[in-house]
């Protein structure tokens, strides 16, 4: 065999080995070695020394990387070692890491080989590498809420002077100090740092005042170290750096050990929750939102006041995150996770307003005055300028930026007739108007990183301020012992004066008159050096008073200091009286606002504008939804204009009108119902043949739908009254239908051969008036129909005669009852001088008229009823409307009809053109039928004026 390595280092020829000079890497001399043991011996043998055994027992082998940048295959370097000893490895292919661990390990004879696994070795430096960057850079402590780089600026400045009285110095300064003294890294990373500090909009609370260019919220980069200055703010002194003097934290080396720098800052208040965090480790990392000053003060004196305070009492206090750039944060959902598990989702809204630009022309703009937390305003009018652009957002017509330093202002204009709610949920939906901030509160404690709730993060500062206190409190309570005890030997030696005189006189040195003065007032060194220290000036009688009060001070502050170590609740008490005096000064009312919503989560209804639409079905199950514009208003008698293009054979059903939101009830004649949006349904022209029903609703063989009910909410006093086409009625709750899956529900149950043909929407206070093809009416109140569950088949609504099936159904509201008075039957003119409210009768043949309620009287179910229309020997009734809800200044109604043929021609006219007869009279001309076959449907509207100003002017 003959082996190459192209590397400088071991060479095989077909005689023997040729061992290359190789200086290794220094910085691998004494680092990880890598070895491989092979399955099977080489098949030749190695003798030139130093001697390189590659067999089952391997003396000493390493394997070297070179760190040269062209260089990347592996070699083999040797090393003979001078203790001869060889170790032996198991031979079965597997990657070990040898260590030199005895310094030179060369020929000294003092070197030894430690044999590990590979993937032991790997794991424990990736370890200790990771822990390094936990503990060292990425994540904040839970103590005092700063990160290593944050703490070593602060307290740097400190150092300097630059307190919040004292002049700015330059950024560059501070920068260079931290680097040379804490902070061995770049010194990009250091300003970065201190930049973010003094930035208003990144930190609730900033704690440094910056002069100078520091960035803005466009992202705009800060100037130059050299041209900025900064100074520590007020809140940063009290809150963080007070006390640090006063051995209340540990101070550790720094990284050339030439000072010391403190481990931590005695914090007052929670800093980790007051301005939050942010970082990215080794395999975790962490988001904490800001939050208010004196919200966060509050929860702290509740967990103080009880250790045992629940989630729910610090939320009345502290209601959830306060960012600094303001915002509207949508529900709680998000908040209550983040606060008990230390990881849930707020969604944050800018905040806007609606401005009326113009009143004549109506032309409105959305004016945007807060951005999300961390969005960058530059981009999010550049998104939206993008988005109108591209066509994806409809209704902007101008967009204009003109935040100054009052505050911020993003204009957007609107076009004319735009729905500002709707523009405004396209912006959510579509750009960073709307964000989410991923709450990840995960913190240093007890030098491991982990992840905490709300009650975890405040006891353990709690835990941390209580130990600063006491360490303070020991610090004192010793230097007022050591200056006491000073204080007793000179009042001792003041008390004889003339013997101290007389001593110090006597003495031949400065160590034999310390020791006379032990010796005769049984004093210590320090008392001693204390008395031979006085000036003169102090030996009067009034600078004894002075040390007889200090003593008397002191003890007061000793006694004082041992009973606040004694006692857990008055160090409490402490902590809370610090925290509430920066509260009292430093505190500002909160910018967040918190909305109570479910989410923040926008669908589709959010951008859909709830606009008035006409719903027309056929009879085989075609939904056609068209804008109430389409059919113009035209006068009695007319043919009237078509629906649009119906299916072979195929006749209009049902027309009525609802909302775009609106949730519509179909409700089937095998009984039962299904729902869908009533924006769901496709809108199209007048012309269009309309969507079939079997693609928006899961409808079976067979099964037709026979009324449709829109409902916009689902209130529990109303009330769905049925009414079959054998003559079966009864009333079922609203609130019984508000959940219906998408397979549909049981509404009734049928006898064999009957229909659900009717379907309306009423309240116990209303009446119900009911109608037969041969033209009998039943007047009834809707109390004296039982409430019954979906499933049962009801009461029997009309006494129907031979070959006589129910027509038509109509709910008279209750405000129109009182007006349900017993008429005189030989009172029948054709004049209009009947009053409504009126019952519109509609004959299949296009005839129609108008008789007074007043000329019917009330009933009971399952009764016969009275004579409402004589008809022809060919004709019937098709619909019956209560009309006069609606009344002009004449008294008349403003009330419309539309009637829709067989044939899909539709005629839409005023019910106030109608004719006011009798009950037993055969009507006008409504709708001309002769090639159109019979009247299908009617549907009664209410015009508004502007619709009906619109109309005529079409009409005429």
């Amino acid at each position: 065999m003959n082996l190459h390595c192209s590397q400088p280092g071991i060479q095989f020829g077909p005689q023997k080995p040729r061992i290359v000079p190789v200086t290794p890497p220094m910085a691998l001399a004494a680092g990880l070695r890598l070895l491989r043991s092979r399955s099977h011996p080489l098949p030749f043998s190695l003798t030139a020394p130093p001697r390189l055994l590659l067999a089952r027992r391997v003396s000493e082998l390493r394997f070297l990387s070179s760190l040269e940048p062209h260089q990347r295959r592996r070699f083999f370097a040797v090393k003979a070692s001078s203790s001869r000893r060889e170790e032996e490895v198991e031979d079965n292919g597997s990657v070990v890491a040898v260590r030199d661990g005895g310094g030179n390990g060369g020929d000294s004879g003092d070197g030894r080989i430690v044999v590990s696994e590979l993937h032991k070795e790997a794991n424990e430096a990736y370890m200790a590498y990771a822990m390094s960057v936990l503990l060292g850079r990425a994540l904040p402590d839970v103590r005092d809420g700063l990160k290593p780089v944050h703490r070593r600026i602060l307290y740097a400045m400190h150092e300097l002077g630059l307190s919040s009285r004292k002049p700015y110095k330059k950024c560059a300064r501070v920068v260079g100090e931290v680097l040379g003294k804490f902070h061995p890294h770049g010194d990009n990373a250091v300003y970065d740092s201190l930049v973010r500090m003094a930035q208003d909009f990144s930190l609730r609370s900033p704690l440094i005042r910056g002069h100078g260019n520091f960035g803005s919220i466009d992202a705009d980069p800060p100037a130059a170290m050299r041209y900025t200055e900064c100074r520590l703010e007020a809140l940063t002194e009290a809150m963080l750096l007070a006390d640090l003097e006063q051995d209340t934290v540990d101070f550790v080396p720094n990284f050339d050990n030439s000072q010391k720098e403190p481990s931590l800052l005695p914090a007052r208040i929670p800093h980790l929750l007051l301005n939050g965090a942010s970082g990215i480790a080794v395999g975790m990392a962490t988001n904490i939102p800001p939050h208010n000053l004196g919200e966060l003060v509050d929860a702290l004196s509740v967990l103080i006041h009880n250790p045992e305070a629940t989630l729910q009492e610090l939320l009345e206090y502290m209601p959830g995150p306060d960012f600094p750039t303001g915002g509207t944060i949508m529900g709680n959902k998000g908040i209550l996770d983040a606060y008990r598990t230390g990881r849930g989702r707020v969604v944050i809204r800018g905040r806007t307003d609606v401005e009326l630009l113009d009143s004549k022309s109506k032309r409105s703009a959305i004016i945007i005055k807060e951005i999300p937390y961390q969005t960058n305003k530059a981009s999010l009018v550049e998104k939206i300028a993008e988005l109108v652009e591209n066509k994806s957002l409809e209704g902007i017509s101008d967009i204009r930026d003109e935040s100054d330093r009052s505050g911020m202002r993003i204009v957007i204009e609107l076009k004319r007739g735009s729905d500002p709610s709707i523009v405004l949920n396209n912006l959510y939906r579509l750009t960073a108007l709307q964000s989410t901030f991923n709450c990840n509160m995960v913190g240093i404690l007890n030098g491991q990183p982990k992840q905490m709730g709300l009650t975890e993060l405040l006891q353990a500062f709690l835990d941390f301020r209580c130990s600063v206190v006491e360490r303070r409190t020991r610090f004192k309570l010793s230097q007022a012992q050591d200056r006491y005890h000073i204080v007793q030997g000179i009042i001792a030696g003041l008390d004889n004066l003339d013997r101290v005189i007389d001593i110090i006189r006597k003495a031949s040195s400065h160590v034999s008159a310390a020791t006379n003065l032990r010796e005769e007032f049984n004093l210590t060194d320090k008392q001693a050096e204390a008395i031979l220290d006085i000036s003169l000036r102090k030996l009067t009688s009034l600078e004894k008073n002075k040390f007889i009060d200090e003593g008397k001070a002191l003890s007061e502050q000793i006694s004082k200091w041992q009973e606040l170590l004694s006692s857990k609740k008055l160090i409490l008490e402490m902590v809370e009286d610090e925290a509430n005096e920066i509260k009292n000064k430093f505190s500002t009312p909160r910018r967040s606002m918190l909305e109570d919503t479910d989410s923040g989560e926008l669908e589709d209804i959010d951008v859909i504008p709830n606009e008035e639409m006409l719903l027309a079905l056929s009879e085989k199950g075609y939904l056609k939804r068209m804008r109430p514009d389409t059919f113009n208003l035209q006068n009695r008698g007319t043919i009237g204009k078509s629906v649009g293009k119906l299916r072979v054979n195929d006749t209009m059903s049902d027309f009525l009108v609802c909302r775009t939101h609106d949730h519509v009830l179909y409700f089937s004649d095998k009984g039962t119902v299904y729902s869908a949006r009533a924006y769901k349904i496709p809108e199209c022209s007048r012309a269009g043949a309309g969507t079939p029903l079997v693609q928006i609703l899961a409808l079976s063989d067979g099964e037709r739908i026979t009324s449709i009910i829109p409902v916009s909410e689902f209130e529990g006093d109303q009330y769905l009254t049925m009414l079959t086409m054998k003559g079966y009625i009864k009333k079922v709750s609203l609130d019984y239908f508000s959940s219906i899956r998408s397979t549909g529900i049981i509404a009734i149950q049928l006898v064999p051969g009957d229909e659900l043909k009717w379907v309306r929407r009423c309240t116990n206070d209303d009446f119900v008036a009911m109608a037969s093809h041969n033209g009998m009416v039943i007047l009834c109140p809707c109390e004296n129909i039982r409430a019954l569950g979906r499933n049962t088949r009801g009461g029997i609504a009309m006494r129907l005669k031979q070959g006589d099936k129910m027509a038509s159904m109509d709910i008279i509201p209750a405000s129109l009852g009182k007006k349900l008075e017993k008429g005189s039957e030989t009172q029948q003119s054709h004049g209009r001088g009947f009053s409504g409210p009126w019952l519109l009768f509609i004959s299949e043949s296009g005839f129609g008229k108008r008789v007074p309620l007043a000329n019917f009287r009330m009933s009971p179910l399952n009764r016969v009823g009275l004579k409402g229309y004589k008809f022809s020997s060919e004709d019937r009734l098709a619909a019956v409307f209560v009309v006069g809800f609606s009344v002009g200044e004449d008294g008349e109604s403003d009330e419309q009809v539309v009637l829709v043929s067989q044939s899909g021609t539709v005629n839409r006219i005023k019910v106030r053109d109608i004719s006011i007869q009798s009950r037993f009279a055969r009507g006008v001309i409504l709708m001309r039928l002769e090639h159109a076959g019979k009247i299908q449907s009617a549907s009664l509207i209410s015009a508004t004026e502007t619709e009906s100003g619109e109309l005529e002017e079409a009409a005429a």
